[in-house]
């Protein structure tokens, strides 16, 4: 059985980093006081990887548009009562995450033309100097793991988006999901594992 490929890894990224979390907590006290400025700051450090993460999920431009939006609304209309026992960003997935199950239902009868592939949708570089030839193996592969991670289970494909593409730890994952930290962790296992048994099988 062969190893996963490496644009699998390339897909972890640091999980909001960048953002001074002094300042985050200051938002958001200011927006549960009614502060609307201070959510649009907020909406302005998350709505990017949400929306991606959106986009991933449900394949589909239009509708991650119309969900990411959704999510924040709910978070506007639900911040007073955020406790922060979570992190924002978790917060946020947890929302995002269970309007996308709803879309998914909600559209489960029609066809749609407007998908997105994994590769399509716009995040950071995962290599400023890639050949293009490298650039082609990686495009490939891609591609791959779109068609692979279609075939997991829901909840297998949730934890390995949520754990590898959005680089949540396990335990925020959790979070997210409402399950335990050894749950996410066996979950995990699992999707990995078939995974790996669908890559070695497709040509």
């Amino acid at each position: 059985m062969t190893a996963l490929p490496a644009s699998l890894d390339l897909l972890i990224t640091e999980a909001e980093a960048a953002t001074p979390e002094g300042v985050e907590q200051q938002k958001i006290r200011a927006a549960q006081a009614g502060d609307m400025a201070a959510f649009e700051w907020i909406v302005q450090q998350h709505e990017e990887r949400l929306f991606c993460f959106c986009c991933r999920w449900l394949r589909c431009m239009e509708d991650a548009r119309e969900v990411c939006q959704d999510a924040f609304v709910r978070a506007w209309q639900a911040l007073p009562e955020f406790e922060g026992r979570a992190k924002l960003s978790t917060w946020l997935y947890q929302i995002a995450l269970n309007l996308c199950r709803d879309r998914a239902k909600t559209r489960a009868a029609r066809q749609r033309d407007s998908t997105i592939a994994l590769e399509d949708v716009e995040q950071p570089p995962l290599c400023p100097q890639q050949t293009p030839s490298a650039s082609a193996e990686l495009n490939s592969e891609m591609q791959k793991l779109e068609r692979g991670l279609a075939v997991l289970p829901e909840k297998l494909r949730d934890v390995l988006m949520l754990t590898t593409m959005e680089g949540l730890s396990h335990e925020e994952c959790a979070q997210v999901m409402n399950c335990s930290t050894r749950g996410v962790e066996g979950r995990v296992y699992r999707a990995r594992q078939m995974l790996l048994k669908w890559w070695d099988e497709e040509r």
